[in-house]
Parts: C-alpha cells; sequence; structure tokens
C-alpha cells in the first residue's frame, strides 16, 4: 500500500533502538525524511546510517536529552516545518507504591507526559498552518489495564492520554491527527531488562523468565519493532485521516478486554 506520505518530514524521538528505532524505519521505508533523536550519540548515528543506506531518505540526527528543556531546545531546532511527530521515552523504573516520593513522580510527568505536550505544543500550530499534520504518541498498554509494579508510568501516561483525549478533537478540523499507540512487551532492550529482572529474583534462566511471559500471551510470542513501525506509519498516513483520538493496543491480546 502507497502510504502518501513520501517527501514528508518526521521527528522521531528516542529512535536509535527499539519501538522508535522501528517507526523510523518504517517512514522511511515510506519515503519519509527523518529527525531521528536520542540520548546515545553513537546509536544514534548507527543507526541513522544505515536507514540512510537502505532508504535514500535524508535523515538529520540530534542527540539530545529530549526530557530536558536545553534537549527540546536542540531537537525543536532541528525539526522545525515537520509535518509528522512520534514522541517516544523509556519508562520510569518499577516499584511499589510506598517506594514514590514527589520528585519521582516529577521525573515522572516530565520524561512521559510533559515533554510530549511540549513537543505537540511546539509543532502543531506548524502543522495547522499547512493544513496537514500527524502526531504518535508511544505510550504503553500500561494505560488500558495498569500494571502494579509500574505505577510511575501507570500515571504519568494516563495523564498524557487524557490531554491526546481533549487536544486531537482541537486539532482535528485543521486536517492533523493525533492518536496513541500502546505497546505490550516487544521483543527490545527493554524486554531483555525486563526478563532479566525476573530470572534474577525467580532464580530462573533468561530463557525460562521470557518462555513464562510468553505463555501469558495470547499470541505466544513477543511483538517486534518492525511491525510495531508499520503501525506506526499507517497511523502517519494519508489513509489515517478519519482516526483520531485513538488509542491502539499492540500487545498480543494480553490485555484481557472487551474495548
Amino acid at each position: 500500500m502507497d502510504l502518501g506520505i513520501k517527501g514528508k518530514r518526521a521527528l522521531v524521538c528516542a529512535s536509535s533502538k527499539g519501538l522508535g528505532l522501528g517507526c523510523a524505519e518504517a517512514l522511511a521505508g515510506a519515503g519519509v525524511d527523518l529527525v531521528m533523536n536520542a540520548r546515545g550519540a553513537e546509536a544514534l548515528e548507527t543507526a541513522a546510517a544505515d536507514i540512510r543506506a537502505r532508504f535514500g531518505v535524508d535523515v538529520v540526527t540530534v542527540a539530545a536529552d529530549v526530557t530536558t528543556p536545553e534537549g527540546q531546545a536542540e531537537v525543536l531546532k532541528a525539526a522545525e516545518g515537520v509535518d509528522i511527530l512520534v514522541t517516544n521515552a523509556g519508562g520510569p523504573p518499577p516499584g511499589l507504591w510506598s517506594d514514590w516520593d514527589r520528585e519521582d513522580f516529577i521525573k515522572a510527568l516530565d520524561a512521559n507526559m510533559l515533554t510530549p505536550i511540549a513537543l505537540m505544543k511546539a509543532l502543531l500550530p506548524g502543522m495547522m498552518e499547512k493544513g496537514w499534520g500527524r502526531v504518535v504518541n508511544i505510550t504503553s498498554q500500561s494505560v488500558k489495564a495498569p500494571i502494579p509494579v509500574l505505577g510511575l508510568s501507570n500515571s504519568a501516561r494516563a495523564g498524557l492520554t487524557g490531554y491526546v483525549a481533549g487536544t486531537s478533537r482541537q486539532v482535528a478540523g485543521s486536517g492533523v491527527t493525533i492518536n496513541n499507540l500502546q505497546p505490550g512487551i516487544h521483543a527490545t532492550d527493554r524486554a531483555v531488562s525486563l526478563d532479566t529482572g525476573v530470572a534474577d529474583a525467580q532464580g530462573i534462566s533468561l530463557d525460562e523468565a521470557k518462555a513464562n511471559r510468553c505463555a501469558t500471551i495470547p499470541a505466544g510470542r513477543y511483538g517486534t519493532r518492525e511491525e510495531f513501525g508499520a503501525t506506526c506509519a499507517f497511523l502517519c498516513s494519508q489513509h489515517a485521516g478519519f482516526i483520531v483520538g485513538q488509542n491502539i493496543l499492540l500487545d498480543g491480546g494480553a490485555t484481557n478486554s472487551t474495548m
């Protein structure tokens, strides 16, 4: 399918690896020029070089922490006038409700709620002026079904979801859509980290920890960055202009819900 976005420009945050990289690759495959951001310069440049070589699109890299005001300013300078925004940032650490103080919540909100809002606030006016734009926020399945040990993430990402619910309907008339992708477990470094924690805590092997988690997923496996990226690219396409303020769950059926 021709997504109809060849020649558009996209800012993809946290895109040197994992789900962000999957989104960058899928957009590049559709002919979209990229502004790629990540904190680690070496991994970012490696990913960008690979995308340039494979897809022949223009790629600008910005190695900066987009959750800080300084990082946001640097990224937004490079991304001025983009047609597509994909927000993404690593989640806060797990723990128990009794572990977290005010500062822990502030950090979580800065990274997973206030940063995407700041990027949208900066870039939406340009999209609205052109009469076309796409925003996709990578959130989490925990918005749909809270995960007890991820209370910080539950809170921050739910807040972002509420913001998008209202804002998306205010900008849709200008040809701009905002939607959220809610990933479950995918075969990324994050999954390895989570499975390693389980393996260490339970005294089992990493393979056993992964197998136990896969057994809780109706699809029987972890998702891939490629299929996640393809979903993101579709939401950014010309075909998705009537999808507004939605939360798309990509979890292999792990969340048991009718809606």
